[in-house]
């Protein structure tokens, strides 16, 4: 890793046929920046990073970096060799030490099979030899503890036989371990659970190199983030610090900028004015006067243009106060008891989360409260009343060949508005920042990100009473899921919410339903934050009980005969090349110690030998203490 790199991104464009994305976009990334992109979906957030990585996909980008700069992208669809192992996939890089690592995991597999064949051994024991001399023991540590960090254990399956959240944690750890001074990342915590994710945090932040991430978690982005990159009005404007100092600022700003707006449009009209009244003696001071004009009416068009505040200002439906009355449940579903002998009522404005691992039933919970899945047995009462707006986690029912507009008005039309008037399907379609041009657009043109704020108005306007949202956040930009929480606290009726994003949870929910799996769900009135925390702390209370456990049963019966008394042959070997390896370096340690006394040389050169210099006394002092080690066994 070399020091004080810095990436400078200038003109970067992108038209798609009429529509422009961004236009003469510049910033700059520097060493240690951690940066987050915000923007609507649909603004070019990801088209953005891709440009960034593959010029190419830009109509225009210039970019300024050092000759070994190295960037590596983790993309929210990781493309991964399905036939490769998870060890394979993550060491797949061209670095030496990768290829290196793979070929030992696959002489490591072979030995473990057939330990007494002399051909296996041979080259077991040449790869190790070679890992000895390329210092690689660590990084293969350093990946397997990560891998293990992000929940992937079995590191012999191949990729294809991994869920899809597993795939994704695969990449992310194939993108973590590499040499980059840039690491890009298209929404990095999706699939992680809480622990990974407050991992990743604290990797993150101890990154040597640079960061620059999309996400649509607040609590994320607030830990990690020193800047904010906020792409709209196809432009980028930048923010220093954090999540929160963001919007203190945006605050600020937007209060500034429409003070100063007003103030230019009533200057505007007033020329106007003047211009119309048709002023016949136009000497020296009139044409100023024309030249001030023109020049105020080119600014306000060159502005971006104060837009409607995206909103939900659409009607409720009266509810009761019966809404789902669960009486001895029970339910088997692919394999699985998703509930079992389940009690519980649900009632007139109740906003209950509902978590718990992958796999453990949620979905399938409100597939069953929408009347999509029977129950085995038992009873599922719905209030007369009740009418559900389910918002699943997949876009159904949108044809791709079908315009913005006309989907919307096959849904609803003239729909009921909070003051008791209507709205047509164009006028909510402006509401949720879809203009006139996005309007007559095809369905398949839009982004995902789109189509799931498009696909959350078609829920709205059917007016529903009951909402039952799962995994909403995936997929929704930061403001579209500010205003959906404002309207969740406004909302006169019931919300059962699936979700893994604490910050969500956090603002909409009070209590939660936790399925264990096996069946078993327990409510909680603590906050999601709240929960994730007490259950940390229990894990962390019962490792170490497990662990002292361990040790005095190690203590208690372990024979002293199991004790290490030699050296292994591999192990033997490389004793025998530690310590010519270890006076090598102090000879290279002397020099770069010279060189740094050595007044001719520039600041550049001086610091390039300091970090030769540490590497090589960090390298040191992990083979001596290796050295220490291998001699207590030495005969």
């Amino acid at each position: 890793m070399n020091y004080l790199k810095t990436l400078n991104v200038t003109n970067a464009s992108k038209n798609f046929g009429d529509r422009t994305l961004f236009k003469d976009v510049s910033f700059t990334i520097n060493e240690n920046d951690r940066i987050g992109l915000l923007g609507l979906n649909g603004v070019g957030k990801t088209t953005l990073l891709d440009g960034i990585v593959n010029n190419e996909d830009l109509n225009s980008i210039d970019i300024e970096k050092p000759k070994t700069y190295k960037i590596t992208y983790l993309k929210q669809q990781p493309e991964l060799d399905e036939k490769l192992s998870v060890t394979d996939a993550v060491f797949a890089g061209e670095n030496e030490q990768f290829k290196l690592i793979r070929k030992y995991e696959r002489a490591l597999n072979k030995f473990n099979q057939n330990s007494t064949d002399q051909k296996i051994q041979k080259e077991f024991f040449d790869l190790q030899e070679k890992m000895n001399a390329a210092d690689a023991w660590q990084m293969e540590s350093d990946v397997k503890a990560i891998l293990n960090k992000l929940g992937i254990v079995e590191l012999d399956k191949t990729i294809e036989e991994l869920s899809g959240g597993q795939q994704r944690r695969v990449a992310l750890a194939q993108t973590l371990i590499s040499d980059a001074d840039l690491l890009i990342l298209d929404e990095p915590t999706n699939h992680l659970d809480y622990q990974a994710i407050d991992w990743l945090e604290g990797y993150l932040n101890k990154f040597k190199g640079s960061v620059m991430f999309v996400t649509h978690d607040r609590y994320f982005l607030n830990k990690v983030a020193n800047r904010i990159f906020e792409l709209e009005h196809r432009n980028v404007t930048e923010y220093d610090g954090n999540y929160e100092k963001y919007l203190q600022q945006k605050a600020a700003n937007e209060a500034n900028m429409a003070a100063v707006q007003h103030h230019k449009t009533q200057m505007y009209k007033k020329e106007l004015d003047w211009m119309r009244a048709g002023v016949k003696a136009r000497g020296t001071k009139q044409q100023a006067r024309i030249d001030r004009f023109n020049d105020l009416k080119d600014d306000l068009a060159d502005k971006p243009q104060a837009q409607m505040e995206m909103s939900i200002d659409i009607a409720q439906q009266r509810l009761g106060n019966d809404v789902f009355k669960i009486d001895d449940a029970k339910l088997h579903f692919d394999d699985k008891d998703i509930i079992d002998d389940f009690n519980y009522l649900v009632s007139k404005g109740d906003r209950i989360g509902i978590t718990g691992s992958n796999g453990s039933g949620k979905t399938t919970f409100l597939n069953v409260l929408a009347g999509k899945i029977p129950l085995d047995s038992g009873n599922l009462k719905v209030g007369q009343t009740v009418k559900i707006g389910y918002f699943t986690q997949y876009t159904e029912d949108m044809d791709p060949d079908k315009r913005v507009i006309r989907y919307l008005e096959g849904i609803g039309q003239n729909v009921e508005s909070v003051d008791g008037g209507h709205m047509s399907a164009s006028q909510l379609l402006d509401t949720f920042k879809f203009d006139h041009q996005m309007q007559g657009a095809f369905i398949r043109e839009l982004s995902g990100g789109e189509k799931r704020r498009l696909y959350l108005l078609a829920i709205l306007i059917t007016q529903p009473n009951v909402l039952l949202l799962d995994e909403p956040t995936n997929n929704l930009d930061i403001e579209t899921l500010t205003i959906l929480e404002d309207y969740i606290a406004d909302f006169k009726g019931t919300v059962m919410a699936v979700s893994h994003d604490r910050y969500f949870l956090d603002k909409i929910a009070s209590k939660l339903l936790i399925f264990k799996g096996n069946g078993r769900i327990v409510e909680s009135y603590d906050s999601y934050s709240g929960y994730l925390k007490e259950m940390a702390e229990q894990e962390q209370a019962k490792h170490q009980e497990t662990k002292a456990k361990k040790s005095a049963e190690s203590n208690e019966n372990e024979p002293k005969a199991t004790e290490k008394t030699k050296l292994t042959y591999a192990e033997e070997i490389e004793f025998k090349k530690l310590e010519p390896e270890i006076e090598r370096l102090d000879d290279e340690i002397s020099d770069l110690k010279q060189q740094l006394n050595n007044e001719g040389n520039d600041y550049t050169q001086l610091m390039d030998y300091q970090r030769q210099l540490d590497e090589a006394n960090q390298k040191a002092d992990h083979l001596m203490e290796r050295w220490e080690y291998l001699g207590q066994f030495e005969e």
